[in-house]
């Protein structure tokens, strides 16, 4: 995978890059809208290029494997083919939904058995078998399988975690390795580094994970719970070990100001659910500040969304008449807010890769911070 490093804030790790693949060149930092099971919820494939900008999206192999199952989309091409979107694809290997379905699940050294939350239905995902599904997806980038372990958590526990982790990402890279591509095009393995809130931990695993050399690398396990200064340093301690020259991916992040502190730290990838969940049940994230359309303040507002961020949906529907959509329920509410709250998420990687090739990036986050994060 060819990473392009293009410019460097003087007083930050923070870092612009092209990152390129067979589907597309991605300029990061970048923002990922989350497609678990193929589609990002209540957004067009044309609507994600159109008003949101969008550059790569994300699906799940967890998902995606349960329904619409490995026939179907093998059948149909790969995702790209089933879903649309022309556009580069990652997809999560399926170790998060291991942690998020504790209870469903047993974890042993061959893999875990777990009961789909579908029907009830037991299957059994191994580092091999989880290889061979992301090859029939046909994502541009996979995720190694791998543990989450909860915050909080035992020592202990997150070292065997780690080490059951690392054991699992060799089987990974020998069976990706020893096969092809099902659908013409290179598709690149990224590792995991995981090890908890644990610094040596998280040392040992980016260590261990840099001899492997593969062609990018991403950050696990944070985004649980923990406090947001802790996820920042496992954040910064990580990313002065893993590789300058390699993308790195912050997994599930997260808020506009945990992107904006986690870029100056050196991530360039990031994915989550936020400006899609939250857009549906009423927050507006917005140039000026965070919105809770629900409130009555908003009842006769009729100005835009959000004029700076342009595109047809941030201009042309005004903020009374989301506030009605969302309150009475209508899908067009949840539409609108979610490819808003897109727009606005692609907007914010693209302000801070223009700052960071200014060299003003250091400067402006503070400013940026206090203003997005503030409630409205």
């Amino acid at each position: 995978m060819q990473f392009d490093l293009v410019g460097q804030d003087p007083q930050s790790s923070a870092r612009a890059g092209q990152l390129h693949t067979a589907h597309g060149v991605i300029e990061t930092p970048i923002f990922m809208p989350v497609g678990t099971a193929g589609a990002v919820k209540g957004v067009h494939a044309r609507e994600l290029v159109e008003q949101v900008e969008a550059q790569i999206i994300l699906g799940n192999t967890y998902h995606l494997y349960l329904r619409p199952g490995l026939e179907v989309l093998y059948k149909a091409g790969g995702l790209h083919r089933f879903n649309g979107w022309q556009g580069p694809i990652l997809t999560d290997s399926g170790g998060y939904q291991v942690y998020s379905l504790a209870a469903n699940r047993k974890i042993k050294e061959e893999g875990v058995t777990f009961t789909s939350h579908i029907d009830g239905s037991k299957h059994v995902f191994t580092p091999e078998r989880v290889m061979d599904i992301q090859r029939i997806i046909g994502a541009d980038i996979v995720m190694a399988f791998d543990e989450c372990p909860p915050y909080p958590c035992e020592y202990s526990y997150a070292q065997k975690s780690w080490e059951l982790t690392w054991r699992w990402l060799n089987r990974c890279c020998e069976r990706f390795d020893s096969t092809e591509p099902h659908y013409g095009y290179a598709q690149y393995l990224f590792p995991i580094v995981q090890g908890g809130c644990f610094k040596d931990l998280r040392r040992q695993s980016a260590e261990q994970i840099v001899s492997l050399d593969r062609a990018g690398n991403a950050i696990g396990g944070l985004s649980v719970g923990e406090p947001a200064e802790l996820m920042y340093e496992m954040t910064a301690l990580t990313c002065e070990i893993l590789p300058a020259h390699k993308p790195r991916y912050l997994m599930g992040v997260g808020t506009p100001e945990n992107i904006l502190e986690s870029i100056a730290l050196g991530v360039d990838m990031f994915d989550c659910v936020m400006p899609t969940r939250n857009g549906r049940n009423g927050m507006l994230f917005t140039t000026q500040g965070i919105i809770n359309i629900k409130n009555k303040k908003w009842e006769e507002d009729f100005s835009p969304l959000d004029e700076t961020l342009g595109g047809y949906v941030s201009t042309h529907y005004n903020k009374a008449y989301l506030r009605h959509l969302i309150i009475s329920k209508e899908i067009l509410g949840a539409q609108i807010a979610s490819i808003h709250n897109l727009r606005f998420y692609l907007w914010l990687v693209r302000q801070a890769r223009q700052h960071i090739l200014a060299g003003t990036f250091s400067t402006w986050k503070p400013q940026a911070v206090r203003q997005l994060m503030q409630r409205l």
